[in-house]
């Protein structure tokens, strides 16, 4: 135990160095994981779970000879949404209106509809849904029939909401990377806990040059953060130290 304690206070002084252990457990991750935006917004940002897409998804709809054809994707970032957008729109359609919502961040096109009657309704569907991290196009064949700025809001709006109901959803919840710093002596414990609660382990262990201490990089539901600190303060007796990446 003193051994354990004096380990702890020298932890920050010592050097570290990376080992590959050929025997190491690799964790299962306690829910789905969604990668980190590079830039912009994400919905995870927020620790709070949400709703999106679980894969992309496609639908037709007809209103008065036009056709609308809608495709909808989960998303991680306004970059990426662009991106989907700009390489499946249509050039030969009429128009190709959109939206999109991924954390705080929302964008969307009329593209030569009426101000208001296309971009607006396609995001109302989405946040109608209460869906985040989504995206959504559709795309207009005209069919020779003006619909008028009501027609117009109700095709788009409901094109978007057929695809986004027709979809399956799946339920997100954000995660967070932690840094273990322990002394060796806890490790057992240490890793029984970390399997028993779920967490997945991020990269390699790494060691001091005197093999007395480990650091270890996990990802854990956001929600279980707090419950796991406490958990691995109680049993290392307070010697792990953790830091939030």
């Amino acid at each position: 135990m003193l051994r354990c304690s004096l380990q702890n206070r020298l932890g920050s002084q010592l050097a570290w160095r990376t080992v590959r252990l050929p025997l190491a457990r690799a964790w299962k991750p306690a829910s789905l994981i969604r990668a980190q935006a590079t830039t912009g917004s994400s919905p995870q940002d927020d620790d709070t779970s949400y709703q999106t897409l679980a894969e992309r998804y496609s639908v037709t709809v007809e209103v008065k000879r036009s056709k609308f054809v809608t495709t909808a994707w989960p998303i991680d970032s306004a970059d990426q949404a662009l991106q989907l957008i700009q390489s499946s729109a249509d050039p030969t359609a009429s128009h190709n209106c959109w939206a999109f919502k991924v954390g705080d961040q929302y964008r969307s096109s009329d593209d030569g509809e009426p101000g208001g009657t296309a971009g607006a309704p396609i995001l109302g569907a989405i946040t109608g849904e209460a869906l985040d991290g989504v995206a959504v196009l559709v795309t207009r064949h005209f069919g020779g029939t003006k619909l008028g700025a009501g027609g117009l809001i109700r095709a788009y709006g409901g094109a978007a909401r057929e695809a986004l109901r027709g979809a399956p959803h799946v339920e997100v919840s954000p995660q967070h990377e932690l840094l273990l710093e322990f002394p060796m002596c806890d490790i057992g414990g240490v890793y029984g806990m970390l399997d028993k609660e779920g967490a997945q382990r991020v990269g390699e262990e790494s060691y001091s040059n005197d093999g007395q201490s480990v650091q270890l990089t996990v990802r854990i539901p956001a929600a279980q953060t707090t419950a796991l600190r406490q958990t691995l303060a109680d049993v290392s007796s307070g010697r792990v130290a953790v830091t939030k990446q």
